[in-house]
């Protein structure tokens, strides 16, 4: 194997960076659409807060009778009682927040901290992962991935009185830079060469 001959790893580069160049526009997109949102996420916290409650209140409302359905339809399966303890507590979940959304704050503010905790790390990895990969804009994301830590870092310290605007406030800031991270990458992977 000769030393001029590009590494699996070096044709790998060149195919999501290629990805990256072609697909530049739908990053740019989701960039103006997650400023958007963030932005008013920020100027009615309390408001995305409520939102965000009862979206995650339906949801699992939702899956909680999708799953009582398909438990019942395969009750001969393995594991029925499991399915069946799951589908009920989740059911029982997405009750609990449509019909008393405030009080379900806290708990989504305790969930939202570890949220960004994860997201946080995983935002930082995937900087890194792109420094590696290509050289542009990636120090926006690393920016992103602080952020988030930071975030969950106001949460916990603000507990509880900050769970009733903290969700919608913080998401909101969370969108922000987020969207604000995609249309740095975007314009870098619209520039540079395929």
């Amino acid at each position: 194997m000769t030393m001029d001959r590009p590494t699996g790893s070096e044709d790998f580069r060149r195919e999501v960076a290629s990805a990256i160049h072609a697909h530049w526009g739908l990053f740019l997109f989701e960039g103006i659409v997650l400023i958007l949102l963030g932005a008013a996420a920020i100027v009615l916290p309390v408001v995305a807060t409520l939102a965000f409650t009862l979206i995650i209140g339906w949801l699992f409302l939702i899956s909680g009778i999708v799953g009582l359905i398909t438990t019942f339809w395969m009750r001969n399966a393995p594991g029925f009682w499991w399915a069946l303890l799951s589908a009920v507590i989740a059911l029982a979940a997405g009750i609990v927040l449509i019909l008393w959304p405030i009080s379900g704050t806290l708990s989504l503010t305790l969930v939202l901290i570890a949220f960004f905790v994860v997201e946080g790390i995983a935002t930082l990895m995937y900087a890194f992962e792109h420094r590696a990969q290509l050289s542009g804009r990636w120090a926006w994301m690393l920016a992103s991935g602080i952020v988030d830590l930071i975030l969950a870092g106001i949460i916990f310290a603000g507990l509880p009185e900050t769970a009733t605007w903290a969700l919608g406030l913080l998401v909101g800031i969370n969108m922000l830079f987020g969207g604000t991270a995609m249309i740095g990458m975007a314009l870098a992977a619209r520039d540079s060469a395929p």
